[in-house]
């Protein structure tokens, strides 16, 4: 995987200084190589992770066809390269590569825009089409690759992360009242498009752009659509398994090593299954991660969000499909050294300290692994996620993880409030998305709406992980792929009823039938888990410290947002009980509230946010 970043001036030339600086912010993304190249009113810069091909994938890469040039900068993976070559060859291209890049470029030139709807895998990528003087941009259906652009006066760049859009001197650091609220009430989700700042846009997943000097154009290639599901319930648990394995077996392609992360969920544990036997087909043997923490059996107490500890399962599972199995145990005083470093790789407030312990995880992965399968996007397309099964959030008129919109106002000052409107605002972003969502004719009331809450979960949910999974892994140089985001399989259970996907009146019951012999009995039963959040109450301790001593130093940039004697009054709370409420998702509580405002704080310090009306 890699970082991607350029731009487009038409009015003055830049300093060639101004694209090596855009780059040198996306060096982690690509440790292995970098390149650039200039043409006209255009630049193009490619930071590497080599993967595939580590000669034939150089970027950028420039083609002549036809006496066109045409030039690509790409982040990304295709798992359907043999038959894109195939088709190709069949079409009288030659192929000087073994790179992707090269087939992704070739597939352009030869269909344009339409050469979207050929491409299996995960992708962000800009192509220059120099005869035509148009830029073409475009991000996979699912968004797990991220794509950023800003659009000013005959000036547009584009880049896989903020930080390099930042770099630009035409891009500045503003953020509007818009933009707060995302922050504020919204966050560390975003609405689809929305990047906080005033200026940038993330381009939608399953979107293209089209760019010239007089015209733009940004539409959909892929979305969800709904029809009747014709199948039983032992043909779709068959199905299920085998686009499941399909997608694992195809994303196990790589030149370097590669690994599953193994929670002993039901989710990676399938995963790891499924890249075992493939793997083992090769004669080869896979290796799993597990995350863990020090204490974790001192400190742990089970709620309803987190039901168990994940470690004697990983391990159950390991031994079981024969892996070689590496526990990764971090200390929590570690963690908290580095609960600001996830900021960094974001560029934006983020997901507390499941961030920082991703990061730390896949540090310790990269040490022998270049790349890793992960069991991401399970819970939303199969229908696992508590906001699935409780009254509560199926009755909730707002976004099912987020129901305690008051706990997030409380912080913020009166003065703000009133010219806000949080209620208003998340109930706009929120009906805006249900107006998204493709109905089925004659389906019931509870049918419905469950069909509202996967589709939240998908377009609204599922982008938050993706881009926390994207930016700690590549914060380390660690490429992580999720098979249960292949479109394929999305697009099959996204028409199952509910009542089959509830199999056995259990939580993802499809799937539980689609991996029986595949796993454990009791595997295959256990009760969800989250991924892991420290119980040790030293990060409490640190992160509510860090806080006071925010709001208690006056040239906090914080203190212009926050309703100090309310977040008082929290502090002290946070000593008296030990009740696991989320006020984001399933593990975001008091505790990482504390760091979600210590680390907004910074990000309004670090990136010199300018707030204007």
């Amino acid at each position: 995987m890699c970082g991607i970043t350029g731009y487009i001036d038409w009015e003055e030339q830049e300093p060639e200084q101004v694209l090596r600086e855009m780059s040198v912010t996306l060096a982690c993304r690509g440790p292995d190589d970098h390149g650039e190249v200039r043409s006209g009113p255009i630049a193009l810069a490619h930071r590497r992770l080599i993967v595939i091909d580590p000669e034939g994938g150089t970027q950028p890469m420039v083609r002549s066809v036809g006496g066109n040039r045409y030039m690509i900068t790409y982040n990304g993976e295709l798992y359907n390269m043999d038959e894109l070559k195939n088709e190709l060859l069949a079409r009288g291209h030659t192929l000087l590569s073994r790179s992707d890049t090269e087939l992704l470029l070739l597939s352009y030139i030869e269909w344009g825009r339409d050469c979207l709807q050929k491409l299996n895998g995960i992708f962000a990528f800009a192509i220059w089409d120099e005869s035509r003087q148009r830029l073409f941009m475009a991000r996979d259906r699912l968004g797990v690759k991220p794509l950023f652009y800003s659009r000013q006066n005959g000036f547009f760049a584009f880049a896989s992360e903020l930080k390099a859009l930042l770099a630009h001197p035409k891009v500045p650091a503003v953020v509007d009242t818009e933009g707060l609220a995302e922050l504020l009430f919204i966050g560390p989700a975003r609405t689809p498009g929305k990047a906080v700042f005033k200026h940038i846009v993330d381009l939608k997943p399953g979107h293209f752009l089209e760019y010239t000097k007089d015209h733009m154009v940004e539409a959909p290639f892929w979305q969800l659509q709904s029809h009747p599901h014709e199948d039983d319930v032992e043909t779709t648990a068959k199905t299920v398994q085998e686009l499941l394995y399909d997608a694992v077996s195809r994303q196990l392609v790589s030149d370097v090593p590669i690994t599953t992360l193994l929670s002993g969920g039901l989710d990676s544990s399938a995963v790891s299954a499924f890249a075992a036997d493939a793997l083992s087909k090769q004669g080869e043997t896979l290796h799993t991660y597990a995350i863990d923490f020090v204490d974790m059996d001192k400190y742990f107490v089970a709620n309803a969000f987190q039901t168990g500890r994940d470690a004697p399962w990983a391990k159950r599972v390991a031994d079981y499909i024969g892996s070689v199995h590496h526990p990764i145990i971090l200390d929590t005083r570690q963690m908290t050294d580095h609960l600001l470093r996830p900021l960094y790789a974001r560029d934006l407030p983020g997901m507390a300290d499941i961030d920082a312990s991703l990061f730390l995880f896949s540090q310790e992965i990269k040490k022998n692994a270049t790349v890793a399968l992960s069991g991401e996007a399970a819970d939303e397309v199969f229908g696992g996620y508590p906001w699935f099964h409780r009254d509560e959030a199926l009755t909730a008129d707002t976004f099912p993880w987020s129901l305690q919109l008051h706990e997030r106002t409380g912080w913020i000052r009166p003065e703000l409030l009133e010219t806000m409107t949080p209620d208003t605002f998340v109930k706009e972003r929120y009906l805006a998305a249900l107006d998204e969502v493709p109905r089925l004719l004659g389906e019931s009331k509870e049918e419905a709406r469950i069909r509202e809450i996967s589709y939240l979960s998908i377009t609204r949910f599922l982008p938050t992980l993706l881009e926390r999974k994207d930016r700690m892994s590549m914060a380390a140089g660690l490429e992580v792929r999720v098979p249960f985001c292949d479109h394929r399989l999305v697009e099959y259970v996204w028409n199952i009823p509910w009542h089959m996907k509830m199999d056995g009146n259990q939580s993802k019951g499809i799937l539980r039938r689609a991996l029986k012999g595949w796993l454990p009995e009791d595997v295959i039963n256990r009760k969800k888990s989250p991924y892991p959040s420290t119980p040790d109450p030293v990060y409490l301790n640190t992160v509510r410290a860090q806080f006071e001593d925010v709001i208690h130093e006056p040239s906090s940039p914080l203190l212009d947002l926050i309703n100090v004697p309310w977040l008082e009054e929290l502090v002290k709370r946070s000593k008296e009980t030990t009740e696991h409420r989320p006020w984001f998702g399933q593990i975001m509580a008091i505790p990482q509230m504390f760091d979600y405002l210590v680390q907004v704080n910074e990000w309004l310090r670090t990136y010199h946010i300018q707030l204007i009306p």
